[in-house]
């Protein structure tokens, strides 16, 4: 088979070369990919939310599959294109992908099917915003309706910063277009997980829990980012657990879509708080998380691409997944700056290094200049390691970590200290 994969970041790696070790794939490319993936793909300089040009390339390569990585595309209803064209897509269609791409859709979707969930209050007048959060104190989360590159959600501990984050989203307009609708939420308690589920618009098989770190700075400060490292499994994410999460969580939220008219096939990724009521829905993604696919991914001991074929033919029903022994991390390496205003260009060294500790290194944000890798984005690496337990896994990734370099490499050095 020919696939291609959409994007250009970790997560789309971490798909090609999980893809390249299917034997029944016979040519991978990637648009526009990176300079980490164009060492087991062919690139193409398509940017990935140009939807005519995807199409027409996926035309052009006459490939047997595409596999939609970022939520951008997925939004716009690229899928949908692909369709309409005759040509196999692995995601959800632009309906399905309402999930992520509004919350408040996701909210009423919840609230319908009954999923747990935090209660909420969705405005689209500033004026109003401010009264509700004042009248509750301040203590909410408040969170851009749109998209916002996984940086749209704000925790509040006070009126004040709540104050702040709606200022932000509603009249300085941070995030453009996505933050003219707001939903704000009580705050849960609780210990944070995600957990990934591959659809079919029916039946559903889940991967085990992952534990991401939103904040920039080490003991969970600063800034909300798009995720500054990752590990799997998650201590206290039990059998019973999991079995709560898929009758409580995700089946009734793939019976919801299914009456809507619109099924979800592709990944949907639950963003749960384990609460002292048990697990609650923070957020729906319509795609493989972004760092959670570059641990789940090397965990799963299958062929992804027999899986992606299932969920398009609705043939998941009776699978059951395989898992590696042991535990996986992944630490993000970050340009100086992010989740602000960051430099690109910047030499990349050591990478051969940090393969050479058995590490995995999966490129974010990186470009090739002459027969130099260079930066080009926020998140830069995912260096992922793998071991018996959690505590190897980090270690063998921060020990690749320790021979990459580039101007202002940043990336927090307690990574899975929860569970440590």
């Amino acid at each position: 088979m020919k696939v291609l994969v959409v994007g250009g970041g970790g997560r789309e790696h971490a798909l090609a070369w999980k893809l390249a070790q299917s034997p029944r794939v016979r040519e991978l490319h990637a648009a526009p990919g990176n300079a980490g993936i164009a060492r087991i793909a062919t690139c193409h300089p398509v940017a990935a939310t140009d939807l005519p040009g995807q199409v027409r390339l996926a035309r052009e390569l006459g490939v047997d599959l595409v596999v939609v990585g970022p939520d951008d595309p997925l939004a716009l209803g690229l899928v949908d294109l692909l369709q309409a064209e005759g040509i196999r897509a692995f995601g959800p269609t632009r309906a399905a992908a309402r999930l992520e791409a509004s919350k408040s859709f996701a909210k009423e979707v919840m609230r319908a099917a009954g999923v747990p969930t935090a209660d909420y209050a969705v405005f689209t007048d500033y004026a109003a915003a401010l009264a509700y959060v004042r009248a509750r104190g301040g203590e909410v989360v408040v969170k851009a309706d749109g998209l916002a590159l996984g940086k749209g959600v704000f925790v509040c501990a006070s009126v004040a910063e709540a104050e702040a984050a709606l200022r932000a989203l509603m009249v300085d307009r941070t995030f453009g277009a996505a933050g003219a609708k707001v939903v704000i939420e009580d705050r849960l308690t609780g210990p944070e997980c995600s957990v990934l589920a591959l659809c079919d618009g029916e039946d559903f098989v889940a991967f085990p829990a992952i534990q991401d770190h939103k904040r920039l700075g080490e003991g969970d400060t600063g800034p909300n980012t798009g995720g500054m490292g990752t590990y799997t499994p998650v201590p206290g994410y039990t059998a019973a657990v999991a079995r709560e999460v898929a009758e409580r969580i995700l089946a009734p939220t793939l019976a919801a879509m299914r009456e809507r008219g619109h099924p979800f096939r592709g990944c949907l990724f639950a963003g749960l708080m384990l609460t002292a009521d048990g697990p609650k829905v923070l957020e729906f993604n319509a795609r493989f998380g972004d760092p959670e696919a570059q641990v789940a991914l090397p965990m799963l001991d299958m062929d992804l691409l027999d899986l992606m074929e299932a969920a398009i033919e609705g043939g998941l029903r009776g699978v059951r997944l395989r898992w590696r022994p042991g535990a996986a991390a992944c630490v993000v390496a970050a340009s100086a700056g992010y989740p602000g205003a960051y430099e690109k260009g910047k030499v990349i060294r050591g990478l051969d290094e940090a393969e050479a500790w058995g590490a995995l290194v999966f490129h974010a944000g990186t470009a090739r200049q002459g027969d130099q890798v260079v930066t080009a984005g926020g998140r830069v690496l995912g260096v992922v390691g793998r071991g018996p337990d959690l505590r190897a896994a980090l270690g063998q990734a921060y020990r690749a970590l320790e021979a990459i370099h580039f101007e202002g490499i940043y990336y927090r050095r307690d990574i899975g200290w929860r569970a440590l």
